[in-house]
């Protein structure tokens, strides 16, 4: 794949749907992560200027914030940080004890809102950093991460992203660092997933040609598993239909 007329094709895409929706630019929070590193170049290559990049803190992990600053430099973008914390925790004191995967999920929830508020200040639309695995396996908080206008890496397998991300100047730190929502301290995309994303770019890659992954028959189960459960996650929500 010619990544670097890929870059330029989702830029030009990019810029499609701001004239759609007569917006003047993106917002894009930055998590240190090389999805949202590549997010925020197509976003300053679609848009310019117009770009707001966004920092969360939500008792996030302190070295996030260097891998994030890391590609905002690199990318010539400013950094603006809302430390969304004392929010998250005047919330939970709002709210009846519930799991930790319900509280883990606040955080995004949290994040969602505060790009939106931003989002509509300034005539922006919200750029998402899902990828293809992580939206087909379900592996993104409905209506945290999941909440946004436009997906740019939504059809590109995760080592393609990483390929991108070299074209597009993200830094070697970050495009080797290894993928995590950054919810809790130590958590990884893969570890918690039960599942590496080669396997599942090699999955859904071969489903794709019609063919059937070379894979251990426990690893296709799982993903099958996985795509299934997260249905709802990808639609919107069904209306009950009413006869009349």
């Amino acid at each position: 794949m010619d990544y670097a007329r890929l870059a330029d094709e989702i830029a030009i895409w990019m810029r499609d749907k701001l004239r759609e929706a007569h917006a003047t630019g993106f917002v894009i929070g930055l998590s240190g992560g090389v999805d949202s590193a590549a997010v925020a170049a197509l976003c300053v290559r679609a848009a310019g200027e117009h770009v707001l990049g966004v920092w969360m803190p939500c008792h996030s992990v302190p070295e996030d914030l260097r891998f994030a600053q890391m590609a905002a430099e690199a990318l010539g973008l400013e950094l603006n940080s809302v430390d969304l914390s004392p929010v998250y925790d005047a919330f939970l004191t709002a709210l009846p004890p519930g799991t930790d995967m319900a509280r883990a999920n606040l955080k995004p929830r949290l994040r969602m809102s505060a790009a939106y508020y931003l989002a509509q200040s300034h005539n922006y639309l919200v750029a998402g950093t899902g990828n293809k695995p992580e939206i087909m396996v379900g592996y993104f908080t409905k209506y945290g991460d999941g909440g946004v206008d436009i997906e740019p890496l939504g059809e590109l397998y995760k080592r393609e992203v990483r390929e991108l991300a070299r074209v597009l100047g993200v830094p070697q730190p970050i495009i080797e660092r290894a993928p995590s929502p950054g919810l809790w301290p130590g958590q990884t995309d893969e570890g918690e997933m039960g599942i590496t994303y080669a396997e599942i770019d090699a999955i859904l890659a071969a489903w794709a040609a019609g063919t059937v992954p070379d894979l251990l028959p426990d690893r296709i189960a799982k993903v099958e598993g996985m795509v299934a459960r997260s249905v709802h996650k990808r639609a919107l929500p069904p209306f009950c239909p009413v006869e009349r």
